[in-house]
């Protein structure tokens, strides 16, 4: 192909097969090795279901299954109507030869004498023997070729056939004689020359069977039956040519070798025999039987990969191989060929052994009959040649040594085309294959470009990522992204921690799969792994094979960087990943290294890898990543050269490097400083928070004073030289167009507050969007100091969102609910960890925020009071919620360690009732409070009456299951909340302390107390359900003790009726949601069930539900308790015996109410 890089693959839309590949050249016209290329497309269309032909119009390879009578061909192109040739009875000829000792290796359908020999023999039915020849009919025969050969081989003997190649049928006679007899042209003189015995007819010029022949002298295979012909290298020093045929009605596999003395004629032969089993094939195509179909689709079904309209099937011959080594008459004998199929489904290719026969002997079980199957996605070459049927295939998993199948078909064209298709339907956006395409010249310019492909969400992002997890063998269901439309550089790919509960972290296939299928793919403008770990790839080698590496850059040309083909793999991964993408802007990598810096001391610091792989290429203007994110990595020295090496050259267009956390001391920081200078035209972001070096903020107000268009600085928990100037000067602020402000952890004075206040003053500040101030020692004097100064001159509120978290607000407390109650707040504000000493102040804030008309978001969770909240705070913070008009987001959650609990105490369950009649708060978050049945009842409450809330989160509240069947019947009347959560780790919490109590029971409780035991676990069953106290002890509510008959069965099923109510209740939860869903967007309820009169008040039909399997746990009880009641065992009735009923056997039965009792689900107690 004279130009590589010109697009090609293949086209379903032939007109005719002028375009197959000559089979007639007596010379190989073989491409090197090259990496396929391709223009831009998104997808392929050439699988799609009405798609019935193959790219070069063969039989074999269309939809394999047609509906209707399965008699019919499934390929498209029916059976010729002419009959077949019914090969004549074979004649019974006496012979006085005793029968050979060898005739078991003989077939039934072999016509041969005693005295005839074949290649090699197999008892394997799937390997390639001698057998499946049989007798047929040479009345109408065109002949085509003809000539003395030799066959034979292996432990048998050489003997001279006459071979007659005609257009159906390549017959074999014993003489030259036999073959005059059968067709007028061939000469029957002893002295034939070469001329007559190697001449070729026309195909028009038939020469006619005349006279009866019998069969005895003459087999023949027919030419639809011929799997493959190739050059046999076998080391012997003639040419030979090994024929593969396969007879699927008896599943015959044979093999017919032709061994010639010089090459030319060899050629002859092979090209011969090509061309005619390819007319035959194309004229009259005949389609496998539907009992082989069947075979193979279940098959691949059990590999999981079985697709309608992926399915693609092909008979092959499994070729052998020697070494190089001279091999050794035996070795020879035990080169055996199998015939198999090869199918390509939708993930993978199979390599399906012939199916088991009835009469398959016993020997059979030596050979490999499981088959084999790899990845489409870890093809790593296709290799083929023009002059006979041979092909290669390679494939590799990462770190893994390679595979190489050895094949031969005559489909040979078709199943390198239908491999590359697949291929590229799997991988539609790359541009270059990543695995070597050795085909003829002629062969590589026939392909045609590919059709415009089919619409798929981020350019069939998925489809690529679960081809390469296949092909890998990795499940893809543990791999989680998400994809953000709404923040800066959308659409953003975020990769997720895995969803195997087991490790949260990926191995190195499954990133290797999300890097590999990243790559070429133009859908998502930035990349995120922020705190995914990635060291698992850190200083990793593929000694194996470098097939993925590229060598160029996204248009063709050459890099002009150092490339290590024994490279680490995140190194490799990461340049593939920023080089073959175009409108990949920002990459995030932070926290995603978990490395601890080398004393260089001593040895060099290799880095972390990631500077290595993108700043050589942002150096040279390779890619177009301008954005890269490093925060929470330890940077060594030669990292820091990568990135300076970069950073000089203006050409770059950096617009960020964050380098938050990165370990950068003294000299390393004024490294980065004096090269991210360089890129003061275009950086828009600084991020230098949390290193070791201490900064000097008179020298880094001059260094960053120089960038022009400075959007976001975060200077968070930076060390600050010793001094009484500003960490940043007001001018310096007002020069920008600042977005985000970030000091968090960092101590500000009085200069630096009154820098903050005068750039909030002025307009030029209108643009910040975020204020973050958290931990900087800031008194409530500071904070109203602040606020006054965005608010001044203003009418309308700031849309800011000022974090003032962890300061010491309580100091000039006063002055801050003053600010806060005249409405000088910004629109978002948080202020979490409010520790007060006294309530008062807490009350005094409630207050303001009832007169509060600017805040919309508001977070003072995790407030910490000296006592619980009184009745007068819970009674301002109810007024609070009543009256508030603007809030729409409200966060009052609180905390709970393992060292601490903050809560706003038992209290706060009165206060929620103050949203019942709000008309504002959309989004209201109450988690850790310790609510327990009470508050969830107030919350069922404000569900039933309130009508603005969309969202609720409520988790971690020792909400029991009966607190969860009331909220959720609350969602019976409510249609406006579409999220309330389904309380996972509340019921983790409530089933662990029943088997928290059940396990202490069973191994403090003496056998002979079982009264106390049997009490002892109804009180467990009661504090899972209701949330109160389940132990036994001082202030333990007194309770009705169990009745006798309960055994260690009947509570196992009590805890599984407990789990079957979770499930139940979460089901009708999520329906309730769905239905509000689709009310608050618009979308039609398709879902009947949704409104079904069944969602309602489920109290009824759960007690009668658990009523019921009681009962059949006490049914099922052990014959054990059977026998203690037997003996009389003593049980205390008397806290029970109004409610049982009495048996035969004198013992309580219990009934519905009783085990309402048991599991206190009983609302109105």
């Amino acid at each position: 192909m004279s130009d590589r890089r010109r697009r090609k693959s293949l086209s379903i839309f032939r007109p005719s097969f002028n375009s197959l590949t000559p089979i007639h050249d007596s010379a190989p016209d073989s491409a090197p090795p090259v990496t396929i290329k391709r223009g831009f497309r998104p997808s392929s269309s050439l699988y799609n279901p009405s798609t019935s032909s193959s790219p070069l119009s063969s039989p074999a390879l269309s939809s394999p299954i047609l509906e209707g009578n399965g008699s019919q061909s499934s390929f498209g192109l029916a059976r010729s109507s002419s009959p077949v040739p019914i090969s004549r009875p074979r004649t019974l000829q006496k012979s006085s030869r005793p029968n050979s000792i060898f005739g078991s290796f003989r077939s039934s359908h072999s016509l041969y004498d005693e005295g005839e020999q074949l290649i090699r023999t197999s008892s394997n039915p799937a390997s390639i023997s001698e057998d499946g020849t049989a007798s047929f009919d040479v009345t109408d025969m065109v002949l085509l070729h003809h000539g003395e050969v030799q066959s034979g081989g292996g432990m048998f003997r050489k003997r001279s056939t006459y071979l007659v190649l005609t257009h159906t049928h390549l017959l074999r006679f014993k003489t030259q004689a036999k073959a005059a007899e059968a067709f007028s042209s061939i000469t029957s003189s002893l002295g034939r020359s070469n001329t007559n015995r190697h001449s070729r007819l026309s195909s028009n010029g038939s020469s006619i069977y005349e006279n009866p022949v019998s069969t005895d002298s003459c087999t023949g295979v027919p030419l639809d039956q011929v799997v493959a012909i190739y050059k046999l290298d076998d080391g012997k020093p003639y040419f030979t040519i090994e024929i593969a045929h396969l007879d699927e009605g008896s599943n015959q596999a044979s093999t017919m070798s032709l061994q010639l003395n010089d090459p030319r004629e060899s050629d002859i032969w092979l090209s011969s025999i090509r061309a005619a089993i390819t007319k035959s094939r194309l004229t009259d195509p005949v389609p496998p039987l539907r009992k082989t179909i069947e075979y193979l689709v279940r098959a691949v079904e059990a590999e999981c990969d079985y697709d309608p309209n992926h399915f693609r099937m092909f008979k092959v011959v499994q070729r052998a191989t020697k070494s190089g080594v001279r091999s050794s008459s035996e070795d020879l004998a035990k080169l055996t060929s199998n015939v198999c199929y090869l199918v390509i489904g939708f993930h993978k290719v199979h390599l399906v052994p012939l199916p088991r026969t009835a009469k398959a002997s016993s020997s059979t079980s030596l050979s490999d009959l499981n088959g084999a199957s790899h990845g489409i996605t870890s093809l790593t070459s296709v290799a083929m040649q023009s002059c006979d049927d041979a092909f290669q295939l390679g494939f590799r998993i990462p770190l893994q040594q390679p595979s190489t199948w050895y094949l031969a078909s005559t489909c040979v064209n078709d199943v390198a085309l239908w491999l590359r298709q697949a291929a590229e339907f799997l991988r539609p956006t790359w541009l270059e294959l990543p695995f070597q395409w050795i085909v003829p010249q002629a062969f590589e310019d026939s392909l045609l470009p590919v059709p415009a492909p089919e619409e798929e969400d981020h350019l069939c992002f998925d489809r690529t990522l679960t081809a390469y997890c296949v092909g890998y063998n990795v499940d893809p269901s543990q791999i989680r992204y998400t994809v953000d439309y709404a923040c800066e550089d959308a659409p953003r790919f975020e990769l997720l921690t895995s969803s195997n509960p087991r490790r949260l972290n990926y191995t190195v296939l499954e990133l290797l799969s999300v890097l590999r299928a990243l790559r070429y793919n133009e859908s998502f403008h930035s990349i995120a792994f922020r705190n995914i770990d990635l060291s698992c790839l850190h200083g990793l080698y593929d000694r194996h094979g470098s097939e993925h590496m590229l060598w160029t850059t996204r248009s063709g040309g050459p890099l002009k960087i150092p490339l290590k083909e024994n490279g680490w793999l995140l190194v490799q991964e990461i340049q593939s990943l920023a080089l073959k993408s175009k409108r990949l802007r920002r990459l995030d990598f932070g926290g995603t290294l978990k490395r601890n810096p080398v004393d260089e001391d001593s040895v060099r610091d290799p880095g972390c890898g990631i500077c290595e792989a993108i700043f050589p290429l942002c150096g040279q203007q390779l890619t177009n990543v301008d954005w890269i994110v490093l925060n929470d990595i330890n940077l060594a020295e030669i990292d820091i050269d990568y990135l300076y090496a970069a950073a000089i050259e203006k050409s770059c267009h950096f617009r960020a490097i964050d380098l938050g956390y990165c370990g950068l001391k003294d000299q390393s920081l004024k490294t980065v400083m004096q090269g991210l200078v360089y890129q003061e035209d275009t950086f828009e972001s600084i991020d230098i928070s949390g290193n070791v070096a201490r900064v000097n903020p008179d020298i880094i107000g001059r260094q960053i004073s120089r960038f022009q268009h400075i959007r976001k600085i975060n200077l968070s928990n930076t060390q600050l030289c010793a001094g009484l100037e500003g960490i940043v000067e007001s001018s310096t602020f007002l020069q920008w167009r600042l977005e985000e402000v970030v000091l968090a952890r960092t101590p500000l004075n009085d200069q630096s507050v009154t820098a903050l206040a005068t750039y909030l003053a002025d307009k030029k500040s209108s643009t910040l969007r975020k204020l973050q101030l958290d931990q900087c020692q800031l008194s409530g004097k500071d904070i109203a100091t602040i606020l006054r100064a965005m608010t001044s001159g203003r009418e309308t509120p700031r849309n800011l969102h000022l974090q003032v978290s962890e300061n010491k607000l309580e100091l000039h407390h006063d002055m801050l609910v003053q600010a806060v109650g005249r409405s000088l707040t910004p629109t978002h504000m948080s202020m979490q960890m409010l520790e007060y000493s006294k309530e008062s102040h807490f009350q005094n804030l409630i207050c303001a925020l009832s007169s509060n008309r600017t805040l919309k978001y508001l977070d003072i969770s995790r407030t910490s009071l000296p006592v619980d909240a009184g009745r007068e705070s819970c009674h301002l913070l109810q007024d609070m919620l009543e009256t508030n008009t603007t809030l729409e987001e409200l966060n009052i959650s609180g905390e709970d360690t393992h060292l601490e609990a903050v809560t706003l105490g038992a209290g706060l369950r009165t206060a929620l009732k103050g949203l019942e009649n709000n008309k504002s708060i959309k989004v209201f978050r109450v988690e850790h409070q310790v609510l327990g049945l009470p508050g969830a009842n107030a919350l069922a409450s404000v569900l039933e009456k309130n009508s603005t809330l969309r969202e609720i989160y409520c988790e971690d509240n020792q909400i029991s299951l009966q607190a969860f069947t009331s909220l959720v019947n609350a969602m019976k009347t409510n249609t406006s909340v579409y999220h309330l959560p389904n309380m996972d780790k509340d019921r983790a919490w409530s089933r662990h302390r029943v088997d928290r109590e059940v396990d202490n029971l069973r191994e403090s409780v003496s056998p002979a107390t079982p009264t106390s035991t049997k009490t002892s676990v109804r009180r467990a069953f009661s504090g899972a359900m209701t949330g109160g106290r389940s132990f036994s002890g001082r202030g333990a509510e007194k309770s009705p003790a169990l009745p006798p008959g309960y055994t260690e069965q009947d509570v196992q099923a009590a805890v599984a009726s407990l789990d079957q109510r979770w499930d139940s209740e979460v089901e009708r939860l999520q329906r309730y949601l769905r239905r509000n869903y689709c009310l608050a967007h618009g979308i039609s309820l398709t879902d009947e069930s949704s409104t079904s009169p069944t969602l309602q008040h489920n109290k009824a039909a759960t007690e009668e539900s658990l009523a019921k399997a009681l009962e059949v746990a006490r049914m099922d009880r052990t014959p054990q308790a059977e026998f203690d009641l037997q003996l009389g065992q003593e049980y205390d009735d008397e806290a029970y015996s109004e409610k049982g009923v009495e048996s035969d056997s004198g013992s309580s039965v219990v009934r519905g109410e009783y085990s309402e009792r048991l599991i206190d689900i009983d609302e109105g107690d």
